[in-house]
């Protein structure tokens, strides 16, 4: 094992990071758990690291499978993990022998990425985990334990003009020796770089890489831990303070207020801006208004830092190379933003494209996406975007961690600072290449495109598993919370989709979304109360859709209601209640929803439930079967005038007994009374809903009771995109029901 002599600092006392490490737990825990213990630990605080960012590794005796003989083996996290959730299997293994010999192979930074190929050759114990990018930054550093990690702080340090100056004053000020090293892609190359500086400053305890992160290490799991934490917390201390020194005057001080209305303002325009994103893919949404935030979309600078971009590589692989500032004086109602933002998307779009012929290579990987990821739009806040709403998040906790990382640079900048040979700029980039404002240092947009279209990076987006078919899909399921709702809600959260389970029922829809939770995510469904017999209940329902998500894609509504009386006669008022439920509340549901939809301007499909005895008249079941045969009219009226940007289909299904609301204990007790059933007065509400079940099922072809999985079956193909050319129709899900046979 290669170590060398690490400075031991005794733990200072702690601003504004929090000491997690329990000896208790630490104790029981073998050395592969303690490196997994200290990864958790640093990855449970975001001001530690971001998320998916940066690496921790361990150097630990082991006996080779084959041989017996006791081999020292890199444990490092593995390609695309996150620390904060790591498992002991999300670690790569590799024998550190055969990962320090590479530098024999190793024919310079040109081909550096061929050595990337030899990494599953180190692997040891037969173990799958793709080794990550920084492998050999671990592996060539002479540490047992080490922590490369993405702090705001540390990054600010490293994004700052006079980076180099103030690291200095910083190991000054609190007894340290932080080492230097210009900016370099992650690499083997940068591996021999840090190598060496390590080498040449004996007695540092730490490495700023700059305008990237930050490397810390110790001789024990504790002590490193213990290293990192007391490192990064002083680094907060130290910028903290020269930001609280710049006070009002950060980014150039206020250009715009924030409006009062804000979060209603953002409801307003979050459905345009998340349909003009997805005009290539479909985009989850996700609104920010931190105060950080607030102060930095309404500053002066904000416009030209937010075009330099992010500095950290982990940041613009999901933020891009920048954001989108949409240049708007703010107003209450919202007059000019839609026309600024359509301004700012045109010309981001033509940036990107710019951008990506500028630097791209024959080998490169296809232009991706050229609509942005991150909005930020002065008085209202931040909209990010993401495949799902986990990564629409983490994109604005990303560019949240960039606003960080901006401020600290910029604090740290003084009146006698000048630009001057940025310490930044090394081998790989020159001071010419990199842009300056306000003392902060963005990545060159050469380098930033040799991260975002590395083929590393693509080769680890093949690696994720594929989309499903609704995935990036919202989906509103009114009546979500039993019966036919309750299904389509399951299905279309299994097959990919973000749901808002919407019932007048709210404890019911509460649980079903704690069921499609489960299912695919906590993050991917909401409950919301909705009576659709109101208006402005359905438009809150609208908003909560607009608020979890960014937009709607898909609307379901399964909700009626069957009037019923002990006498069979049906009130006037039973009559009026039934045809408002089941036809008005359609349209009144369709109608409130046109507006977010043409807003949206993305294709949509709305899904209604009729019944097959919309066209088999029953005796006493008037008022249902009237309004049944009204809304199969109303899905043909809809379906022409919502064409051609929403289809409108419905399913006609034959009576569902099974976990449907309309068939209370005394309602079915009625019917078997009615068909002279057998049935015993102490049989439990599902044997009696399965004996009507049973019989119901004899009147048809396939003898088949209808389930409620059934029809949301048929829903959900016409829902998603197996009946991109179906419109204004209705499938029978009635299990071959000859009355109700087409004529």
């Amino acid at each position: 094992m290669v170590t060398s002599k690490v400075s031991v600092k005794t733990q200072e006392k702690l601003r504004y990071l929090e000491d997690r490490w329990d000896d208790r737990v630490a104790a029981t825990l073998d050395p592969a758990e303690l490196l997994r213990y200290r990864s958790n630990l640093l990855g449970s605080d975001l001001r530690i690291t971001n998320f998916g960012g940066g690496n921790t590794s361990s150097k630990l005796r082991d006996s080779d499978p084959l041989s017996g003989e006791q081999k020292d083996v890199l444990w490092i996290k593995g390609s695309g993990g996150d620390i904060g959730s790591i498992q002991r299997k999300g670690f790569a293994t590799l024998y550190l022998e055969k990962l320090l010999s590479l530098t024999s192979r190793y024919k310079g930074v040109q081909l550096e990425d061929e050595i990337v190929e030899m990494y599953p050759l180190c692997a040891f114990g037969n173990n799958p985990v793709a080794a990550s990018i920084d492998t050999p930054l671990h592996g060539y550093l002479p540490f047992q334990h080490i922590d490369h990690l993405h702090p705001d702080w540390g990054i600010a340090l490293a994004a700052a003009a006079n980076g180099r100056e103030k690291m200095e004053e910083f190991n000054r000020t609190y007894d340290h020796a932080l080492v230097w090293l210009p900016w370099q892609r992650p690499g083997f190359e940068l591996a021999m770089m840090l190598r060496d500086a390590v080498k040449q400053a004996p007695g540092c305890d730490g490495v700023v890489l700059g305008g990237h992160g930050l490397f810390t290490w110790g001789a024990t799991q504790r002590e490193c831990y213990v290293n990192t934490l007391t490192i990064i917390d002083q680094l907060g201390q130290f910028v903290t303070d020269h930001v609280g020194r710049k006070g009002p005057r950060i980014f150039g001080g206020a250009k715009h207020k924030t409006l009062d209305n804000h979060r209603e303002a953002a409801l307003k325009i979050f459905a345009f801006i998340r349909g003009r994103a997805s005009a290539k893919q479909r985009w989850i949404g996700h609104f920010n208004d931190l105060p950080e935030i607030l102060k930095f979309v309404n500053s002066n600078d904000a416009a030209a830092l937010a075009h330099l971009g992010t500095s950290c590589p982990d940041h613009f692989i999901r933020t891009k190379i920048r954001p989108l500032y949409v240049e708007w004086e703010p107003k209450p109602e919202l007059s000019g933003l839609h026309e600024q933002f359509e301004k700012a998307l045109t010309k981001y779009r033509e940036e990107y494209s710019s951008y990506y012929k500028s630097f791209a290579t024959p080998d490169s990987p296809k232009i991706r996406d050229a609509n942005p990821t991150v909005v930020l739009v002065p008085g209202i806040g931040m909209f990010s975007f993401g495949k799902n709403k986990t990564e629409a998040r983490i994109t604005g906790e990303f560019y949240t961690n960039a606003v960080h990382v901006m401020e600290g640079a910029s604090a740290l900048g003084t009146s006698t600072s000048k630009p001057g040979e940025l310490p930044q700029a090394g081998p790989a980039a020159k001071t010419d290449a990199f842009s300056v404002h306000t003392n902060y240092v963005a990545l060159p947009p050469s380098e930033a495109f040799r991260i975002e279209y590395w083929a590393l990076e693509e080769a680890k987006i093949r690696r994720q598993p594929p989309e499903k078919e609704l995935s990036r899909q919202i989906c509103l399921v009114v009546g979500g919370g039993n019966g036919i709702g309750r299904e389509s809600v399951l299905l279309a959260s299994q097959r990919g989709a973000h749901v808002v389970v919407a019932d007048k029922d709210l404890e019911s829809a509460k649980s079903v979304t704690a069921e499609a939770q489960k299912l695919s995510g906590k993050e991917t469904a909401v409950a919301v109360a909705i009576d659709i017999r109101d208006r402005a209940s359905i438009a809150n329902a609208l908003r909560e859709s607009i608020a979890a998500f960014g937009g709607l894609d898909i609307i379901i509504n399964t909700a009626a209601i069957f009037p019923s009386s002990a006498d069979g006669q049906i009130s006037d008022a039973q009559w009026a209640l039934t045809l408002d439920i089941n036809v008005t509340a359609n349209h009144r549901l369709l109608e409130e929803s046109t507006r977010l939809l043409k807003e949206q301007n993305l294709n949509a499909s709305v899904v209604l439930v009729s019944s097959a005895n919309a066209v088999v008249p029953k005796r006493g079941s008037e008022a249902y079967d009237v309004s049944k045969a009204a809304v199969n009219h109303l899905v043909r009226e809809f379906a022409i005038s919502l064409s051609p940007l929403v289809r409108v289909n419905g399913i006609s299904p034959a009576t569902v007994v099974k976990g449907s609301t309309m068939f209370p204990r005394d309602r079915v007790i009625a019917s078997l009374k009615k068909y002279a059933i057998p049935f015993r007065d102490s049989a439990s509400d599902d044997e009696l809903r399965s004996a009507l079940a049973d019989f119901y099922a004899q009147r048809t072809l396939t003898h088949q009771p209808i389930d409620p999985q059934d029809c949301a079956a048929a829903i959900l193909f016409l829902a998603g995109p197996q009946s991109r050319c179906t419109t204004g129709h209705l499938i029978p899900v009635d299990g071959g029901l000859t009355e109700a046979f087409l004529r």
